[in-house]
């Protein structure tokens, strides 16, 4: 029989719980959290209330963003790794302390001697090339590790395996271009079934135009902010927080209420959504390049499976390609699911 598992998902803006029992890839529980001050207490209240078995959970599987150079393989959570992803928190703040938060909360529920496993999202994207990860500074930031990492590489690698399912192709012989779109958003080149570009970089920061994140910004303007009165702490919050969709609309984070008020005549969120849809098309057309070419592009996302308008006008620019639009419906925790049911089974066999 293999384990019941609970999964933790933890974004930007939400963290998804879910629940597979034993035998089983079909969820029998799931729901989502908005973020909270004390993300662990509301991991731990929604598990406990849940109408699901607590005794039959062997394991907890948690997504965590940023794992650095040194993961890049789905491991078993210790007193070292955890360390490590505390460290990491500091690139990734939105994110991987609501991982540590998890982490904490399946503790405090199931004792020690849970076996919880980390699956990272930067870890797909450890295939790129140098070529693709450095940035033009100088060579002591490779050095250092400042480099690009890329995220969201649980949902590009489920994304492309699902895709060449429904072409009918070996994912090896393909080249796709993989979007993820939400609260955060990347694109990723994914060839012969490997992450060879992506778009977001260093952090999750970098890129696309998000729900409340800036995407890419000229460092230039950065500096000319700080140079005329912006703290660093107000610049953070500026880029993280009221950018995005929410900062150019001045509406909402919500794509569905930013198209509402466009069309009701708001020329900002008519703005916000034309400035998001040139983004996501301008990196689909440096993948390609980053490929070569292009035999499928992929959507997935709260935003990529919800939002006709913003798949028909991204993919229209690429009719001349001749590749044809998919949409891969989110199943991150399904991954992580098989992830930590094949870690906890090896650990028992060991």
């Amino acid at each position: 029989m293999t384990s019941g598992v609970l999964v933790v998902n933890a974004g930007s803006t939400s963290i998804k719980l879910t629940y597979f029992g034993p035998d089983r890839d079909d969820p029998d529980w799931a729901t989502t959290l908005s973020r909270s001050k004390d993300d662990a207490a509301a991991i731990q209240t929604a598990v406990q209330s849940a109408p699901i078995d607590l005794t039959h959970v062997e394991a907890v599987g948690h997504r965590i963003v940023h794992g650095g150079e040194r993961f890049g393989e789905p491991v078993i959570v210790d007193d070292g790794v955890e360390a490590a992803i505390r460290q990491l928190s500091e690139i990734a703040p939105l994110h991987n302390d609501a991982g540590l938060a998890g982490i904490a909360a399946a503790r405090h529920m199931f004792g020690d001697d849970i076996t919880q496993v980390a699956l990272f999202d930067t870890a797909f994207h450890q295939t790129m090339p140098l070529a693709a990860a450095a940035y033009g500074g100088p060579f002591e930031w490779i050095e250092r590790g400042l480099r690009r990492y890329g995220f969201h590489g649980i949902s590009h690698e489920y994304a492309a395996h699902q895709a060449a399912t429904m072409l009918g192709r070996p994912l090896e012989e393909l080249r796709l271009v993989t979007c993820h779109l939400g609260g955060g958003c990347s694109i990723t080149a994914v060839g012969r079934g490997q992450s060879v570009d992506t778009t977001m970089g260093f952090t999750p920061l970098d890129g696309l135009v998000m729900a409340t994140r800036s995407g890419a910004v000229d460092p230039g303007l950065l500096i000319h902010l700080l140079r005329t009165g912006t703290t660093v702490e107000q610049l953070d919050n500026v880029l993280e927080y009221e950018s995005g969709l929410l900062g150019l609309s001045g509406i909402s984070s919500d794509l569905r209420e930013v198209i509402a008020a466009r069309d009701d005549g708001d020329p900002r969120a008519r703005l916000a959504i034309d400035v998001f849809v040139h983004r996501v098309a301008s990196g689909v057309g440096a993948m390609i390049a980053a490929l070569g070419g292009m035999d499928a592009i992929v959507f997935t996302g709260g935003i990529g499976e919800g939002s006709p308008e913003v798949r028909t006008r991204v993919a229209e620019r690429f009719a001349w390609t001749g590749a044809p639009a998919l949409v891969v419906a989110a199943c991150e925790e399904l991954v992580i699911a098989r992830a930590t049911r094949a870690l906890t089974s090896s650990r028992g066999a060991g």
